[in-house]
This record gives C-alpha cells, structure tokens and sequence, in this order.
C-alpha cells in the first residue's frame, strides 16, 4: 500500500505549542481569547489521549518583570511537561527547545502559538529550511489583528507549511469510528466543539436512553471530563 507523504498519523508526528500564555494572549485580536483558549486545550487534551510527543515552550514566564506561566488549561493537562522558557521569540534558535524537537524523533511537526506572525510563524519558517514538514494549526495560533494572523498564514503557506484546524487534525489523527483512538476522543469532541458536540452527545443521549444500540466507536470507555475551557 502507498503511503500519502501528507498523512498525518499518531506514528509521525510531534506536537509544538509555543507561547500559549495568559499575557500573550491578551494581545490577540484575530480569535476570541476564550475560544482559542477552548481550541488549544482540546488539541493538547487530543494530544495526551493519543499519546503524541508533545514540546511546550514559553517567552518570559519567568525571570522578567512579571509572572507569565503556560495557560494553566495546558499545564494541567501535562503535568510532567516543564514549558521550555525563553528570553527570544524565535524559539527555534534555543538550544534546549531544538534539542527537545529533536527527541521526538518526528519530522511531522504540528505547530501553534501566539502570536501568528512573530513567534510562531519565525519557528514554521526555520523547521522548513531544515527539512521538517510543518503542520501549522490556525485556529489554536492568533494575532494582534486578523489581518496580521491572515498575513502570517499566506506566508507560512508559501513557504510550504500546511494550515489545519484541531479538528480536523484529531480527525485524521484516528479517521476510523471503530478504533479506540477514535473513542479515547469522543469525550474531547463532547466538550469542546460547539455545534459538532450537539450531534455526538446527541448520540449519546439515544444511547444512554436505550433508543439504540451503541454504535461501534462508543463501545470503549469515553474519557469522563468538565464542559469548560
């Protein structure tokens, strides 16, 4: 069988957030704050589910004038994970987050970060010119204005990275209704995507109520969790 070079698996990729913090964030205008808070909480949830290897990394959280930690929607999630710190926002010229990279032994890289076209879009432009294949996820990265997310995803995009939604990154992830993978997310999908959680916990009800039979994809335990961001 052929493989699609594209193809996004549990097998071959490695997960890359890059300053998701609470004063970072207050910057971003492109996204509400609070769903990307929602959209990189279910990715890095998604992440630990299907055991991906994942690297966080942060600028100025600690050392500078203020306290800046990691949004605490992430840290909870990984707990064992310390966020690499930084002092540059090129993230990819720190020895100790490349090396970190590097340990995963991926060359599939899904990227996110704020803000869009300084931190993130600087780590994107550098993984490319040293071979890596990137996967840049929009809707959990923002910017200062739409226009400067827009402009820093065209020129990500031209220089070859690819966009993708978590969605439809976890969805490629575990394609398949019956896998377990596709189960350990139902939980996930339930709590944090708006109009697509009404149809899976719409199936869920009709389970629960015994109106029908489960479908094969719900036969593995779904990861209990809280309705919140």
């Amino acid at each position: 069988m052929t493989t699609n070079p594209n193809e996004l698996t549990i097998e071959n990729s490695a997960l890359v957030l890059i300053d998701h913090q609470p004063a970072v964030g207050l910057a971003v205008h492109s996204i509400d704050q609070g769903l990307l808070v929602t959209n990189v909480a279910a990715l890095a949830r998604a992440a630990k589910a299907l055991k991906i290897p994942t690297v966080l990394t942060t600028i100025g959280a600690k050392g500078s004038v203020l306290v800046d930690p990691i949004f605490k929607e992430i840290s909870d999630i990984f707990p064992e994970i310390t966020p690499i710190d930084r002092t540059t926002t090129h993230a990819w010229s720190d020895p100790t987050f490349r090396a970190a990279v590097d340990a995963t032994g991926r060359k599939k890289l899904i990227m996110a970060g704020i803000v869009t076209g300084t931190c993130l879009s600087q780590s994107v432009l550098a993984a490319l010119k040293e071979g890596f294949d990137v996967y840049f996820v929009s809707d959990c990265s923002g910017d200062v204005s739409k226009e400067a997310h827009h402009d820093a995803k065209a020129r990500m995009t031209q220089a070859g990275a690819k966009p993708i939604t978590w969605l439809n990154l976890t969805g490629e992830w575990a394609p398949d209704y019956t896998s377990s993978e596709r189960a350990a997310l139902a939980g996930i999908y339930s709590q944090r995507i708006g109009t697509v959680a009404l149809m899976t916990e719409y199936v869920i009800d009709q389970v629960t109520a015994g109106l029908v039979p489960p479908p094969d994809f719900l036969s593995a335990p779904v990861p209990a969790g809280r309705r919140s961001a």
